[in-house]
């Protein structure tokens, strides 16, 4: 009986085809630039929701009251977005206010690049950036937005030595080891981290 010849490929062969497996996995750049068009509103909405939260807790209580609203309604804010959007939603910073904001590795490579871009003369309303990773789990798109310090945000972040003894007494009660201080206007004080699994 007959058998078909065995055709053995070099190994240099199988590269190209190995190589077209591994990017047919990964969305298209227009299907990524979607993804990161749909963040970018997200991120906005998020941030204009809480940033309107923060102006009238400041107006109606004062900077204690600002601090109230960051503990709790920040993550409220941010849980609702991820439920609308698909994605998983936090800040994050290395000098953290919320002991689970700390920056994964992927977060802490955006943020330095973000920062780059910043001192390079970017306008801070631009800094954001995304990627494809691959994840234990798979490939996840990741989205990171610049999340830069406002001149009302000093009267919480800003030097610690300038803070009112009120803001100061509020935040060793409800951050005992906040290291989110001594910012000034313009610094980028954390990113927006957004994760969505594909």
């Amino acid at each position: 009986m007959l058998r078909p010849p065995v055709l053995a490929l070099p190994s240099f062969a199988l590269l190209p085809l190995a190589l077209l497996v591994g990017c047919s996995s990964l969305p298209s750049a227009e299907k990524q630039a979607a993804m990161a068009d749909e963040a970018r509103k997200t991120a906005g909405g998020l941030i204009q929701t809480l940033g309107g939260e923060l102006k009238a807790a400041l107006t109606a209580g004062g900077p204690a009251e600002a601090i109230s609203v960051c503990k709790a309604r920040a993550p409220q804010i941010a849980a609702a977005a991820a439920q609308k959007s698909g994605m998983q939603i936090k800040r994050v910073s290395p000098r953290n206010r919320n002991p689970k904001a700390v920056p994964d590795a992927w977060e802490s490579e955006a943020l330095a690049a973000l920062e780059k871009r910043l001192a390079a003369g970017e306008k801070p309303e631009t800094l954001d950036t995304y990627a494809v990773v691959d994840t234990p789990d798979g490939k996840a798109f990741r989205y990171a937005k610049a999340l830069v310090t406002q001149p009302v945000c000093v009267t919480c972040h800003g030097p610690a030595e300038t803070l009112a003894e009120g803001i100061k007494a509020k935040l060793a009660v409800e951050y005992p080891n906040d290291k989110a201080v001594g910012y000034v206007p313009g610094m980028i004080r954390g990113v927006l981290s957004m994760k969505k699994p594909l």
